[in-house]
């Protein structure tokens, strides 16, 4: 008999639509999506897009006890909230990176965003792990799974990466990770009480992530315990602004946030990552993660993919067509992505969500593992304000 299982997206931009279009891939299970509105989607049309069975209120999703899964597609300063009603009502959950993010929390209601933008790094620090602490904690007092949303750690080159590193008898050294591209053009991408940070928080989360999950495992195998982050080193700073007056492609109009940012991370074995996110790209999204080890080098090109590349001689020439993420034209050259969502791993998050739901087994791209995310993240915040090394507590 075919598994079943309820999974209510809730937000409709572009993360929504692609987990959508993950979830009605999936297999095995047979999928029903239900789409739960804020105030400002329209829920509606979204369900018609995509083929969800329904739209209803956040409320009516939680309340709903068919609903199995809550799927958080919504910005960063109502992940926690959203993920303690979710626990609440016995649903497990699954939100994107950064688990939770520092958007005021503890200032008085109607800070100004300079405000927020102004408050010490480390109060950021102890809020946003207090705020992603209490997740998990919630999550795990309820009984249900708190899923991390990091779609790198299931794109296909990271996983045949893990498998073929795991085989190995040697130890994983340095790892270089890296998301680059022009730039969000969301609003809130550019506020501090709504982000929660820059390029590092939205970019960067994704190596950092994958780095931290590699050597989890690589600790657990090779000594009974995760490897984990002890110290870490931060810089970040708004590129663009050096660009003021010149012809510039790239987004711009910062405020308070970094557009680039960078962090060396100290594991407890010895052994370093350096992982950065840039928002000064041109020409396409820009992901890799460098794996150096011992007696092995592994090379993870997420995008772009080369298994396809196409040339046109002027703009338009393949109509319509979306070719990758972030590319802003068609002409010359370009690596067209044969499936976005699977070689970037959004559909590998979306069915081994599925598989351990209907398996009853637990995942290790978990809460836990946000957790340290944001405790590394906002630790190297840390040492960027105060030009020096932090050490990482848990």
């Amino acid at each position: 008999m075919k598994r079943q299982l309820t999974v209510a997206i809730v937000g409709t931009g572009f993360l929504a639509r692609t987990r959508a279009r993950c979830w009605r891939k999936v297999h095995g299970t047979d999928v029903t999506l239900v789409v739960a509105a804020r105030d400002c989607d329209d829920p509606a049309a979204f369900a018609r897009e995509h083929g969800a069975h329904r739209a209803t209120s956040i409320d009516a999703a939680l309340a709903d006890p068919g609903v199995d899964l809550v799927d958080l597609c919504v910005p960063n300063h109502v992940h926690a909230p959203l993920c303690l009603r979710a626990a609440a009502a016995s649903k497990h959950v699954l939100c994107t990176k950064p688990l939770t993010a520092f958007w005021g929390q503890g200032l008085p209601s109607g800070a100004s965003a300079a405000e927020v933008a102004a408050t010490d790094r480390a109060t950021m620090l102890r809020a946003a792990v207090a705020d992603a602490q209490a997740m998990v904690d919630a999550c795990a007092a309820a009984g249900v799974q708190l899923f991390y949303g990091e779609n790198w750690i299931f794109a296909p080159a990271v996983q045949r990466a893990a498998a073929l590193g795991a085989a190995a008898p040697g130890v994983v050294l340095e790892m270089r990770g890296w998301e680059s591209h022009s730039g969000s053009h969301a609003s809130y991408a550019r506020d501090w009480r709504h982000a929660g940070g820059g390029a590092l928080l939205r970019l960067g989360a994704h190596p950092i992530g994958t780095m931290l999950w590699l050597k989890r495992r690589e600790g657990q195998r090779r000594r009974g315990t995760p490897v984990r982050v002890v110290a870490v080193t931060g810089e970040v700073a708004d590129l663009s602004r050096a660009a003021a007056g010149a012809a510039c492609e790239v987004a711009s109009g910062w405020g308070d946030v970094e557009n680039w940012g960078t962090c060396v991370l100290h594991f407890d074995d010895g052994t370093r990552g350096v992982a950065y996110g840039s928002d000064n790209l041109l020409g396409g999204m820009q992901s890799h993660l460098s794996i150096h080890a011992s007696d092995h080098r592994l090379e993870c090109a997420l995008s772009p993919m080369d298994a396809l590349r196409a040339y046109a001689v002027r703009e338009g020439a393949f109509g319509q067509e979306y070719l990758m993420e972030k590319l802003a034209g068609q002409a010359g050259w370009t690596t067209p992505m044969p499936d976005e969502d699977w070689s970037s791993g959004h559909q590998g998050l979306a069915q081994s969500v599925a598989d351990h739901l209907a398996a009853g087994t637990r995942s290790d791209v978990d809460g836990e593992l946000g957790l340290e995310v944001v405790r590394v993240i906002y630790s190297a915040y840390v040492s960027a304000a105060e030009g020096r090394r932090v050490l990482v507590s848990g």
